[in-house]
């Protein structure tokens, strides 16, 4: 065999060295994580941000070649995924399908969702639909990643090959198994959302910010993730840089909660604030009322109950939800605590759309909570009639 076919066969046309072949994995993986987090998910999926035409068929182009996913697919599976998450209908909920089958099998998954022709056609509106998407990228998808093996290989030979091979893992791992499994599952949490999102780091950069889980889950419309001083989306500022040089447009972004002083009742600036960052009010009682209180009783409660009394012990098992409603029970306090919080998330909750009758039984709330004795419920009270929302700062 030819010396010239040898070379080329071990490292291609580049002949490139280690270093080089590791900078292009990271670069190349990191536009495909790019891709995924910035258009097919804030910009596509929640519609929170418009990048210029040029860098979004940038994205739209590397997710065919690299990944093979069509854009209406995975934005309905996963608008999907927010509308019936952690039931059965949710796609990937570790909830129902169990960690080790969303973290291992989240290819699976997503095949299995984009089977259902219907859920398709309901989630994915809005998505491109232009002749290039109906004659090239839709009905020719597994054509991208075949492409870029024969560019791999050509480039880089027998090495292109692995690290094709790595790409091709890349999303399946991190996004379907790490963020649609761990962030479900393992993490801290900044908002007591109405599901078990959680954020994986508060250092979002290794996988686009999707880290943040909890952060996007608690506010899915928001383009920044990043809603704590000490985190940091690498996506969001990324948008940013976008948004400077004129390619790019944010349209929504996480409110921002003002407090207003010596408020006498909740207003409709109140009862705005109050639905729009709800999960935020729920926290607020957990950490301001609920854990107060628990603590001055020095009662040993294990962690996962302990942290079950933020949402009324919904994602335990029967047997340990028994066990929290016994504790409870034991303890008038604490009764009343949990009374007082379910009554608020019903009052947050409810989608009448009467808001004086809204409004109404937040006054009756907020006027027996203050009579009620506690004085921790009486405060929290007191300042949730002052909120209101404030601008959104990036």
């Amino acid at each position: 065999m030819p010396a010239s076919l040898i070379d080329f066969l071990a490292g291609g046309l580049v002949q490139a060295s280690l270093g080089t072949l590791v900078i292009y994995f990271l670069v190349a993986t990191q536009l495909t994580i790019f891709s995924v987090t910035l258009y097919l998910h804030r910009s596509m999926a929640h519609r929170s941000v418009d990048f210029h035409p040029a860098i979004a068929h940038v994205f739209r182009f590397w997710t065919w070649l690299t990944t093979s996913m069509i854009t209406r697919e995975w934005a309905a599976i996963h608008r999907k995924h927010h509308a019936k998450c952690e039931t059965e209908e949710d796609p990937h909920s570790p909830q129902v399908k169990g960690i080790k089958t969303v973290f291992w099998r989240g290819v699976e998954l997503y095949r299995e969702a984009r089977s259902d022709r219907d859920a398709i056609e309901k989630y994915g509106k809005g998505c491109p639909d232009d002749w290039i998407e109906r004659k090239l990228y839709t009905p020719h998808a597994t054509l991208g990643p075949t492409l870029l093996l024969f560019i791999s290989f050509a480039l880089f030979g027998a090495a292109g090959v692995a690290i094709w091979a790595l790409q091709m893992a890349w999303i399946p791992f991190w996004a379907a198994g790490v963020v649609n499994g761990l962030g479900h599952w393992w993490g801290y949490r900044n908002f007591e959302s109405a599901d078990t999102s959680t954020n994986l780091t508060p250092w979002g950069f290794w996988i686009g910010g999707e880290e943040l889980h909890n952060n996007h889950h608690a506010f899915p419309s928001s383009a920044k993730f990043a809603l704590r001083k000490f985190e940091f989306d690498i996506g969001w500022s990324t948008i940013k840089l976008f948004e400077k040089v004129g390619l790019a447009k944010v349209l929504r972004v996480a409110p921002s909660l003002d407090v207003r002083p010596n408020i006498a009742m909740p207003d409709g600036e109140t009862l705005k604030a109050l639905l729009a960052i709800r999960f935020q009010a729920m926290t607020d009682y957990y950490r301001g009322v609920t854990l107060p209180t628990l603590r001055s009783t020095n009662d040993r409660l294990p962690r996962p109950l302990r942290k079950a009394l933020a949402d009324g012990g919904r994602w335990l098992d029967d047997d340990k939800r028994a066990r929290l409603q016994a504790w409870i029970a034991e303890r008038p306090k604490m009764a009343t605590l949990a009374q007082f919080r379910e009554r608020l998330a019903q009052v947050l909750d409810d989608r009448s759309h009467d808001a004086q009758a809204t409004l109404q039984r937040l006054h009756a709330w907020c006027a027996e909570a203050e009579a009620s004795g506690i004085k921790s419920l009486e405060q929290f009270s007191q300042r949730l009639k002052g909120y209101a929302l404030a601008p959104a700062r990036a």
